[in-house]
């Protein structure tokens, strides 16, 4: 799939979500909502990631989580 087309779909997953929920939920619904939008299409993810942090070329067991 190519990248532009990708973007689409997932912008287009995001307003989807926004349109039918509404503002003032918290991140957590909308990210459930949006993992099963993003599986209704088709569109491969992992949810709640540790990015991890290496430091002077070690790796620490603290991390950034990433939410998708």
């Amino acid at each position: 799939m190519e990248f532009d087309s990708l973007s689409n779909q997932v912008i287009g997953c995001t307003i989807e979500v926004h349109r039918y929920l509404g503002p003032w939920l918290l991140e957590s619904a909308y990210a459930q909502c949006l993992a099963h939008e993003f599986f209704i299409n088709k569109i491969k993810f992992e949810m709640e990631k540790l990015l991890p942090v290496e430091y002077k070329g070690i790796r620490l067991d603290c991390g950034y989580p990433i939410d998708f």
